[in-house]
């Protein structure tokens, strides 16, 4: 089954953008303005990104928030943006201020033990190696390998995280390149969520994401704001766009400074 390839007529968004004296422009980082890396500190942005959100984040009245599934404080490093933008991490259980303020959930004793117990188990079953601990979540990772060693992998993980999933109240949720247990409380929707508790009601907000796990961001925006699949590849989405990048992704990017008169 086929199914269409979302278009949407954006100029009436980017009308309400330059007649607007504040905007809310959300963008996840890995997969979306920088391609996925197996070395996920290797993770930069694609070419000529950094210089568009380094204008809109100085001069186009915009709150800029950067959000990534992983740790917060790895982002400014990659990112380069000076003054660095906001940065939501381990899907909003961080909170990294411009000023460098840090504000990180509080996590039940619970839940950290039945963490400890999975990334426990997964060293035990030899997948240490593939395995990022975050603030709220214990992830396995394969992107890189050959389809046999993911198959291995993946069936290993879920035959030892989703026992501690259900027995614990966690959540497990596949993303582009691996699999994570998770707090319940961290995910793309409730980050924004809470942002938009931050919003005027008639600020423009857009957001771009390119993974599974910002489909709940998608659907949270929803007659809310815009919201775009940045992929190479489409997929089925809750999107309203779809950008190809880099070359669509910049020209959005673009869309968005002349839009708001931040345009040189």
């Amino acid at each position: 089954m086929s199914h269409a390839v979302p278009e949407r007529d954006t100029r009436p968004f980017f009308d309400l953008l330059s007649a607007a004296s504040t905007r809310v422009l959300l963008i996840d980082y890995d997969g979306t303005i920088a391609p996925f890396r197996a070395d996920r500190s290797r993770a930069i942005p694609y070419p000529g990104v950094p210089p568009l959100l380094d204008r809109i984040n100085k001069y186009c009245g915009t709150r800029l928030i950067v959000l990534t599934g992983g740790s917060a404080v790895r982002i400014p490093s990659l990112l380069g943006l000076n003054p660095q933008p906001e940065i939501w991490g381990a899907c909003g259980l961080e909170r990294l201020y411009p000023n460098g303020r840090y504000e990180g959930a509080e996590i039940t004793d619970r839940d950290l033990d039945a963490l400890a117990r999975a990334e426990s188990s997964l060293n035990e079953e030899h997948l240490g190696e593939y395995v990022e601990i975050g603030p709220g979540g214990v992830a396995v990772h394969w992107r890189g390998m050959e389809p046999p060693e993911i198959l291995e992998i993946r069936t290993n993980a879920y035959r030892i995280l989703s026992p501690l999933a259900a027995g614990n109240g966690l959540v497990i949720a596949d993303f582009d390149g691996g699999v994570e247990l998770r707090v319940p409380s961290a995910s793309a929707g409730d980050a924004i969520r809470s942002i938009l508790l931050e919003t005027d009601a008639d600020t423009p907000v857009a957001y771009l994401g390119d993974d599974t796990p910002d489909e709940d961001a998608f659907r949270v925006l929803h007659n809310r704001g815009l919201t775009a699949l940045v992929r190479p590849k489409y997929r089925f989405t809750a999107a309203e766009l779809w950008l190809r990048p880099p070359g669509e992704l910049v020209g959005f990017l673009k869309t968005w400074i002349y839009a708001c008169g931040g345009a040189e």
